[in-house]
């Protein structure tokens, strides 16, 4: 175990070094993997071998307690369950009328989600994560943990959603008010071939509830999901869980513009 990860490294031609064992070596280290990461825009690794540093005392620090929401809202499972599904394409146009560019961020997952947000309005203040799959939650928590003056919202699938489940566990412990999480669910992992997942017999909402989210809502319809986005901010992150359909529109485009181009534009946007 950890005998190979050079190895791995060098497969997939990402570069790196030992982590010194002398305090004077550390800041030249750190400062040529700076150089790399702002002149290639790719990853730099550093491996830390047994023995390379002392020993030091950890202090337990926990989330602060918070008042998780007292109810899951919304119509019940059964109710949403059964409901006429819309598309994806409709949920992000409700989506993207509530996300005004000057105050918020809409981060989505990866596949579909990504591409049909582009193709619906590619906004300054959008992120299409490429890659990373279940990941979106994660990013969306950093980015609203450093910018509280901005709403963070994470659109989510149920393939992601089930990949990165504890994600929700720290998002229900760490999020603000500023960071809404929206799982859209069409029990299909659909970007690849539509194959099933097992979120039919998941209630997210009462998952994000039991996390601690502040609000979690299961939406059966387009207004569920619209009046979940205009709902006044809570004291802690808010969850809303809606099924859709599977599918995704005709001659659905890839983005043109490049996956750093999209954060550099995003970047510049927000610290406008």
């Amino acid at each position: 175990m950890g005998q190979i990860t050079g190895e791995l490294f060098d497969t997939m031609a990402v570069p790196w070094e030992y982590f010194p064992d002398e305090e004077a070596a550390i800041e030249p280290v750190l400062q040529r993997a700076q150089e790399y990461l702002e002149r290639e825009r790719r990853p730099y690794a550093l491996v830390m071998r047994k023995g390379t540093v002392a020993p030091c005392p950890l202090s337990n620090r926990t989330a602060a307690p918070r008042r998780r929401a007292d109810r899951v809202d919304g119509p019940d499972w059964e109710t949403c369950a059964a409901a006429v599904r819309p598309s994806r394409a409709q949920a992000l146009a409700r989506i993207i009328e509530a996300t005004p560019a000057h105050n918020s961020v809409v981060i989505a997952t990866t596949g579909f989600t990504g591409r049909e947000l582009y193709a619906a309005a590619d906004r300054e203040n959008q992120l299409y994560m490429v890659g990373s799959m279940g990941c979106a939650s994660s990013l969306g928590l950093g980015l609203a943990l450093a910018r509280p003056d901005l709403h963070v919202v994470v659109v989510d699938g149920d393939g992601a959603g089930l990949m990165r489940m504890g994600n929700m566990a720290t998002l229900g412990a760490y999020g603000g008010g500023n960071l809404s999480h929206l799982l859209l669910d069409n029990e299909a992992h659909d970007s690849t071939g539509a194959q099933a997942t097992v979120s039919a017999g998941v209630d997210f909402a009462g998952i994000a509830h039991a996390c601690g989210y502040a609000v979690a809502v299961r939406a059966a319809t387009l207004d569920d999901l619209s009046e979940f986005m205009n709902r006044a901010s809570a004291d802690g992150p808010r969850f809303v869980h809606l099924k859709i359909t599977t599918g995704t529109i005709d001659d659905l485009p890839r983005p043109s513009i490049t996956p750093a181009a999209v954060l550099e534009r995003l970047k510049e946007r927000i610290n406008r």
